[in-house]
């Protein structure tokens, strides 16, 4: 099965970033992110996108620790049958 997903350009380098930073780097978006509001330097405009593009991080750091957790409870449980 071939699954065709067409992102309009505009949306193409923040996936691919995405796609690129790790847990480090999320949390470092995030902390920025909450800087720039805290400071006022967030036009009204961009609120509601900042807001979004922290919970999508957020979520993404989630998933993440989910993950990780998971892969040491395996490895764990290998070693202990080991």
């Amino acid at each position: 099965m071939i699954l065709l997903i067409f992102v309009p350009e505009k949306y193409h380098e923040s996936i691919m970033s995405k796609k690129e930073s790790g847990y480090r780097q999320s949390i470092e978006e995030i902390e920025a992110i909450l800087a720039k509001i805290e400071s006022g330097e967030t036009d009204i405009d961009d609120l509601a996108a900042e807001i979004k593009r922290a919970a999508k991080l957020l979520q993404d750091c989630k998933e993440k620790l989910f993950r990780t957790e998971q892969e040491v409870e395996k490895v764990m449980k290998q070693k202990n049958e080991g």
